[in-house]
């Protein structure tokens, strides 16, 4: 699997989302990580294994500890990938734009008050 669909995979879990959010903050250890989870640490750690193989996270070792903190590189990777769409995205609505603004002075030029006949007699 190439390194783009390894870490969109990773990407796809909201839990290992919440992680990296967390780990953007400062290194955590597992405990820490689990914490606000209804997880076991076991579970958490399948979650982190997934992290490390798509080299989004990086575990030390500190003694017992082993704290993880996160390695952006595979989201600049993505960030790039994306960069192609939002620049089809922002042309496709500044046609849109253009577009709406013509509409909107034609129907500006046909939507002129008709004249009122004078109800006063």
């Amino acid at each position: 699997m190439d390194t783009l669909t390894t870490t969109f995979a990773a990407l796809a879990d909201p839990t290992r989302r919440s992680i990296l959010a967390r780990l953007a903050q400062g290194e955590a250890t597992v405990t820490e990580l689990a914490r606000p989870f209804e997880m076991s640490l076991p579970g958490v750690s399948k979650h982190l294994k997934v992290l490390a193989r798509a080299g989004l996270i990086e575990q030390g070792r500190n003694a017992q500890w082993r704290p993880c903190r996160l390695h952006p590189e595979p989201l600049r990777d993505v960030s790039l990938w994306l960069e192609q769409y939002r620049r089809f995205w922002e042309e496709s609505f500044d046609r849109l734009d253009e577009y709406l603004a013509d509409l909107q002075k034609r129907e500006g030029t046909h939507d002129q008050p008709e004249p009122q006949p004078d109800d006063r007699r």
